[in-house]
């Protein structure tokens, strides 16, 4: 699966000649019939981009195969999560978690059970789920031209170069005359990803156009079982090494980290490599038999798979259940606030009468 890289490309502060030098070469290298991506700011890019994301709300793996690190605070804070991000005063954030508490807590009698944060984690997603679907509306709309309620890969393919900086109108162009686009290797390989990944959420009949829902599950495989099917396939495809279409546990800790230069970045390696292995060993491989397979890595990965959410929901519990009595009180919420929001809250204890 090919991953997303940065476009944007910034050049440091070197002598005028070597910049005079540099540009005449790109001239001469540069093929005739190129499609020159016209220079565009970084955060331009950004905003325009159709590329479906990487990293999915509410979903444990992002698309690369790398464990999502917010996940425990997406299924917990929901949409509110940037406010917790973007707010730092510490009473103001003590004051909303009380409040999600006091939302988690279904039968308020002070404490949150399991079945009550599984209930409240499908709540959680089905926010994410919805936030998507807005999402997706806007980017359909920019890449159906024509209004006709539904997008051709040629269609796409236009804004999505576009979206990279290429002239739209050329490479629209050259598309309709059948003409050869000559990219650069990186963002063929990219299109070619796109283009499997297009005919993937095409339903049947196919007919190689996109309606709304179908481009939903373009950009959003969790919303498609066949889609999420097809994304387990690709991340199994990237880990596998021996072809067997299983993962054993030396091959889903195998994904490369780059060279290690320093002490830092050893512990870095190494605390991957150890929550990579708890989460094979204690979450998918749900048999223990140390073999992973497509249909394990699937319900993992479904974020509305009920009994998924009640495991992660014991899980959450576990880690801030001090007085090991199954359930959540407020005072452990607080103290373990930074697991379940991002947030370290102080002096929890002193406040948390207050609060009431």
């Amino acid at each position: 699966m090919a991953r997303r890289r940065p476009w944007s490309w910034c050049m440091g502060p070197v002598y005028l000649a070597l910049v005079a030098l540099l540009l005449r070469a790109d001239v001469l290298a540069r093929p005739c019939q190129h499609v020159r991506p016209e220079r565009k700011s970084p955060s331009a890019k950004d905003e325009n981009e159709i590329l479906p994301p990487d990293h999915l709300n509410g979903v444990k793996m992002e698309m690369d195969g790398h464990l999502n690190k917010d996940f425990h605070q997406e299924v917990f804070l929901g949409k509110e999560m940037e406010e917790f991000e973007e707010d730092s005063e510490p009473r103001r954030n003590r004051r909303k978690l009380v409040d999600i508490f006091s939302k988690v807590d279904f039968n308020r009698d002070g404490s949150v059970s399991a079945k009550e944060m599984q209930r409240w984690i499908m709540e959680k997603t089905e926010e994410h789920f919805q936030e998507a679907v807005k999402e997706n509306k806007l980017s359909f709309h920019a890449v159906d031209p024509d209004g006709d309620g539904h997008v051709t890969w040629d269609e796409y393919r236009v804004k999505f170069l576009a979206s990279k900086g290429f002239n739209e109108k050329e490479v629209a162009e050259k598309i309709k005359k059948n003409e050869e686009l000559k990219v650069d290797e990186e963002t063929q390989e990219v299109l070619e990803s796109l283009k499997d990944r297009w005919f993937q959420a095409d339903n049947p009949p196919a007919d190689q156009l996109l309606n709304e829902e179908e481009f939903l599950s373009f950009l959003h495989p969790e919303h498609s079982r066949g889609m999420l099917r097809y994304m387990v396939k690709e991340i199994v495809r990237d880990l596998d090494q021996d072809g067997d279409q299983k993962l054993t546990l030396s091959e889903f800790i195998s994904l490369p980290m780059g060279t290690v230069e320093n002490q830092q970045a050893q512990d870095i390696d190494d605390d991957w490599v150890r929550e990579r292995k708890r989460e094979f060993e204690e979450v998918i491989d749900a048999n223990h038999d140390n073999i992973v397979t497509m249909e394990e890595l699937e319900e993992y990965m479904d974020p509305m798979n009920e009994y998924s959410a009640l495991n992660e929901a014991k899980q959450m519990i576990a880690v801030a259940d001090e007085n090991q009595n199954h359930n959540l009180e407020l005072e452990e919420i607080l103290k373990y606030s930074e697991y379940f929001t991002g947030s370290k809250l102080m002096d929890y204890a002193r406040n948390v009468h207050e609060e009431f």
